[in-house]
C-alpha cells in the first residue's frame, strides 16, 4: 500500500483518516504509461477504479473505423464495475490518454466500503451523478449544435479552465474531432475559419482566442 493513498482518499471522499485507512487496506495502487489500456470493453466487470492522477478516456469503435469518445475521467473520477452483484462486460475499452495512476478495486470489496462507511456511499453518489450530468450534456450537444458549433464549444470549453483565451498546448485537432464527436476534417475547417476571421491565433505553441464573445456567438 503507497503511503499517500490515505490521503487521497481521505479528500476523494471528504471522510475520517480512519475510513480512508478502511479504504487504502482494500486499494491496489496501479499505473499505467500514455495509450496502455485499463480495461478492454468486453471483458468481464470485477474491479472498481478510481483515477488519482492523469486522463482516461472510454472509447467505442464504429464499424467505420471511427473512434468515439464515450466518456472522459480526471483525478478524483470513479469508472469500471461499480455496484454489480454480478461480473458484467465493460461497455468501452478504458484507455491512459497520459501517463497515469488509479486506485483499483475487487468489486465486492468495494461495495462493502459503500455499505459501511456513510462518506464513501455519499462521495461516489455525487460523482455518479456528475459524470450522469455530463454525459446528458455531451448528448445535447450533439442533438442540438453543428458539427462546427461542437467543435466552438469544446475550444471555449477548453480556454474556460484556463484563463478564459489561451489553449495551452493547443489541441490535436485529431483529438478535438474525437471528444466532440466529429471527423479531424470537420475540426480542421472549423479551426481554419476562425483563424481566418481573427477569432483565433496560434502563439507558439499555444492557441488564443482573440475574442470570445465573438467565438460564443458562433456557437450553434
Amino acid at each position: 500500500m503507497t503511503a499517500d493513498l490515505p490521503g487521497f482518499f481521505q479528500r476523494a471522499f471528504a471522510c475520517s483518516p480512519e475510513v480512508a485507512a478502511a479504504v487504502a487496506r482494500r486499494a491496489h495502487d496501479r499505473t499505467y504509461a500514455a495509450q496502455a489500456p485499463i480495461v478492454h470493453q468486453g471483458d468481464p466487470g470485477r474491479e472498481t477504479f478510481l483515477l488519482m492522477l492523469g486522463r482516461a478516456h472510454a472509447l467505442l469503435y464504429g464499424r467505420d473505423g471511427q473512434v468515439v469518445l464515450l466518456r472522459e475521467f480526471e483525478p478524483g473520477d470513479i469508472f469500471g464495475s461499480i455496484a454489480e452483484v454480478r461480473p458484467t462486460p465493460e461497455d468501452a475499452d478504458i484507455v491512459a490518454v497520459e501517463a497515469a495512476r488509479a486506485a483499483a478495486f475487487v468489486t465486492f470489496d468495494f461495495v462493502q466500503l459503500i455499505e459501511t462507511h456513510g462518506a464513501v456511499g455519499l462521495a461516489v453518489s455525487r460523482l455518479l451523478l456528475k459524470q450522469l450530468r455530463q454525459a446528458t450534456g455531451a448528448i445535447l450537444q450533439r442533438a442540438t449544435l453543428s458539427a462546427q458549433g461542437r467543435v466552438y464549444a469544446e475550444l471555449l470549453r477548453l480556454a474556460r479552465l484556463g484563463d478564459g483565451r489561451t489553449l495551452r498546448p493547443a489541441p490535436v485537432l485529431a483529438a478535438l474531432a474525437v471528444r466532440v464527436q466529429t471527423t479531424r476534417e470537420t475540426a480542421s475547417r472549423a479551426v481554419g475559419t476562425l483563424e481566418r476571421r481573427g477569432v483565433i491565433r496560434r502563439d507558439g505553441a499555444a492557441l488564443v482566442i482573440v475574442a470570445p464573445h465573438r467565438l460564443e456567438d458562433l456557437i450553434v
